[in-house]
C-alpha cells in the first residue's frame, strides 16, 4: 500500500505501513528514560551499537525523528515526545498480555521502574524488597528516591508512590491508606520547652521548616488554614527534619508514615492540638494508565498494602 498525502504534500504513513518491534519500543523508553545510549544499553543489557541501530530502524519505521543526538547528551524531539505515551502503552499491553496467558500469571518478571518519596523508600519499600524478589525471582527493581515529584509518563515509569494530592487527572491514583501530617519532637525537646497543647502556644517553639511547605496547614472549625511558624533550621530535606527533631532541635511538622517507627520507639512524640488538627493526607500509588497494569506493579502494590496493613 503507497504512503499517503498530507496537506502539503509530503507522504504520511498509515497504520499498515508501520510495523514497529516491541524490543525497539523498550529501546526507545530506555534511552528516553536514562538520556543516554550506554546507559540504556546497561539498562538493557545490550551493546550501545544494537542501541544505536535500533532506534535508527525505529525512526526509519515511524518515518520521523526521535531523539536529538550529540557526542555528550540524547533528548527526544517533538515526536519522540509526542510518540511516548503510545510507546509507553504498547509495551505495557504486550507485557500484560504475555502475563495474562502464562501458565503463571501471579509471577512477575522484567524491571519494575518506581519512585517514591525518600522516607517513605527507606521505611518501608526497601525493606519489603528482600521477601518481594525472593517470591519472584525474575524481577528487578528500579527505585528513584525523590522528595520532589517526578513526571512519570515522561520518565518511562511504571508507578510512584505520593502523599500529595494529584493534580494530573490524566494519571491514575490509588488510595492505599491514611497518612496524616503530625506534630512531633523529641522527649528531651519539651522536657526543656515545655508541651504545646494550642495553637497560640506553637509561636513559643522552635519549628523545623520544610522548604517545600512555608507555612504548616492546620484544619479550624472545618476550613484548612495555613500559618507560618517561627523555625532557626529550614531545610529542603524530609530526611533531614526528622534527623534534627530526633536530636531535640525543635517541634516538626511531618506525615505518620515519615515518623510512624519513632513515635513506636518513643524517639518522637506525638503532639496533638486542642483546637486545631492536622491536615488529612494519604498514600498514594500513581500509575500512568488504568489499562494494562503490569503483574509486577499488582504484586508490589499488593505487598505494600500488607507491609502498611501490618503497620497501622
Amino acid at each position: 500500500m503507497a504512503p499517503t498525502k498530507t496537506s502539503n504534500g509530503e507522504a504520511a504513513l498509515t497504520d499498515e505501513d508501520i510495523k514497529v518491534q516491541i524490543s525497539d519500543l523498550r529501546i526507545f523508553l530506555a534511552v528516553a528514560s536514562t538520556g543516554s545510549l550506554s546507559a540504556a544499553a546497561r539498562q538493557l543489557d545490550v551493546v550501545p551499537m544494537q542501541v544505536s541501530r535500533r532506534l535508527v530502524a525505529l525512526e526509519d519505521e515511524l518515518g520521523v525523528r526521535l531523539f536529538h543526538r550529540t557526542t555528550r547528551s540524547v533528548s527526544l524531539t517533538a515526536e519522540g515526545e509526542a510518540f511516548l505515551p503510545y510507546a509507553n502503552t504498547m509495551t505495557e499491553a504486550e507485557e500484560s498480555a504475555r502475563g495474562e496467558l502464562s501458565p503463571s500469571p501471579a509471577r512477575a518478571s522484567g524491571v519494575l521502574r518506581m519512585t517514591a518519596p525518600s522516607i517513605l523508600g527507606q521505611s518501608i519499600v526497601l525493606p519489603l524488597l528482600p521477601s518481594l524478589l525472593e517470591r519472584h525471582p525474575e524481577l528487578r527493581v528500579d527505585l528513584d528516591l525523590s522528595d520532589r515529584v517526578i513526571d512519570i509518563v515522561g520518565q518511562g515509569l511504571d508507578l510512584a508512590l505520593r502523599v500529595a494530592p494529584l493534580d494530573d487527572s490524566e494519571l491514575v491514583a490509588k488510595r492505599i491508606v491514611p497518612n496524616p501530617r503530625v506534630i512531633c519532637a523529641a522527649p528531651a525537646y519539651l522536657k526543656q520547652h515545655g508541651h504545646p497543647s494550642t495553637l497560640s502556644d506553637l509561636d513559643a517553639h522552635h519549628c523545623i521548616l520544610l522548604q517545600a511547605v512555608p507555612r504548616w496547614p492546620f484544619v479550624i472549625d472545618g476550613e484548612l488554614q495555613r500559618k507560618r511558624m517561627n523555625g532557626r533550621v529550614n531545610t529542603s530535606s524530609v530526611d533531614a527534619v526528622r534527623t534534627a527533631a530526633i536530636q531535640g532541635l525543635g517541634l516538626a511538622m511531618l506525615t505518620y508514615w515519615d515518623v510512624f517507627q519513632q513515635l513506636a520507639d518513643g524517639s518522637l512524640v506525638r503532639i496533638e492540638l486542642e483546637d486545631a488538627s492536622m491536615e488529612d493526607l494519604s498514600i498514594w500509588a500513581v500509575t500512568p494508565t488504568r489499562r494494562y497494569v503490569p503483574t509486577r506493579v499488582k504484586v508490589f502494590l499488593d505487598a505494600l498494602e500488607a507491609r502498611l496493613a501490618d503497620r497501622q
